[in-house]
């Protein structure tokens, strides 16, 4: 003797774990095949039906037998499907601004790091007490502070700091040029 989708399903509502799983037996392909259709994606499809499964113990409970059972779970997964198709277009609205925003950070990293590896080439110009000094200036030490690690005085760390730049802006004159 076959059960009905609808007899299984008033028993599934009561809790009845066996008639839930041969509901489900019964149906998982088509709730499959029109989240498929509904989403034009197997992956996508496969995800909104691994959902429904999940929510479908508490959602039975509200089948009261008036449509078909098929119906009723059609307009399961049609809702589940709606619902999953607004949630990524408020999320695409949210994140569409933080996509120009990273653009403009990665741009600025890059920047940045160019920045970075240019000093860093050009340090190796310098002689060793100006790179000396211009690596621990660079390390938010005060020059009071670079002039006690150095055994030189304040004074000498200043001219020191005078003359990386000049040499610096010279360097980059250079390259502008070339």
């Amino acid at each position: 003797m076959d059960v009905s989708d609808e007899d299984l399903a008033i028993s599934a509502a009561r809790g009845d774990r066996a008639a839930f799983s041969a509901l489900l037996d019964r149906c998982y392909d088509r709730m499959f095949h029109l989240a498929f259709r509904l989403t034009g994606s197997r992956a996508e499809a496969e995800d909104l039906t691994q959902d429904i499964c999940a929510a479908l113990p508490a959602k039975i409970a509200r089948f009261d037998a008036r449509a078909r059972f098929t119906t009723w779970l059609y307009r399961v997964v049609v809702n589940a499907a709606h619902d999953r198709r607004r949630k990524q277009a408020t999320h695409l609205r949210a994140a569409d601004g933080w996509g120009i925003w990273e653009l403009a950070r990665r741009e600025a990293d890059a920047e940045t790091a160019q920045r970075v590896d240019w000093l860093t080439d050009a340090m190796g110009s310098l002689a060793d007490d100006l790179r000396d000094t211009l690596a621990l200036v660079l390390d938010d030490m005060t020059h009071a502070q670079a002039a006690e690690i150095l055994g030189v005085s304040e004074g000498t760390i200043s001219w020191r700091m005078s003359e990386v730049k000049r040499k610096l802006r010279a360097r980059r004159a250079e390259e502008e040029q070339a």
